[in-house]
């Protein structure tokens, strides 16, 4: 399966350190397999850190390695999706909130920071916050947390 990765440069090496905290499933490395939406998402990279150029790298994923790596796969909007882009979007610490190489499930909508406020403040009930996070159009990420998944990445 080809997966592109959205970035400010190239992706020559993954190093998993480089992630940020507070992402959807936690602080890892993201490919996606809509080349579209890692255009997007590199855009945003570029305008957020101020500096480098556009870059989609692309990937070939190893499908067949889910089977050897502790998977979480989200077939689409849930609840329990949602509370578990709650629990590491809201987590500021250096420590992980689950022990998953492997994370599969919808992109929250870009204004996830806000409604977890509105939530986390009781200005909205928690199937409110639910509909906010879902896209028009589910588009699916790939989270890689560990050295044992990020092996199954072949940069193209």
């Amino acid at each position: 399966m080809r997966l592109y990765h959205g970035s400010n440069v190239e992706i020559e090496v993954i190093d998993l350190n480089r992630g940020r905290r507070g992402k959807d499933f936690g602080r890892g490395f993201y490919a996606n397999p809509d080349y579209k939406q890692a255009v997007e998402f590199c855009s945003n990279v570029v305008r957020r850190e101020g500096q480098g150029v556009p870059t989609v790298t692309a990937f070939e994923f190893d499908e067949s390695s889910l089977e050897k790596l502790n998977v979480k796969r989200f077939d689409g909007y849930s609840r329990e999706w949602a509370e578990f882009v709650l629990l590491n979007r809201n987590n500021h610490t250096e420590a992980p909130m689950h022990s998953y190489d492997v994370v599969i499930g919808p992109i929250a909508d870009d204004g996830v920071g806000v409604q977890i406020r509105r939530l986390l403040r009781g200005y909205i009930t928690f199937d409110v916050f639910l509909e906010s996070l879902k896209h028009t159009q589910v588009t699916y990420q790939y989270f890689f947390g560990s050295e044992a998944a990020v092996k199954y990445l072949r940069k193209l």
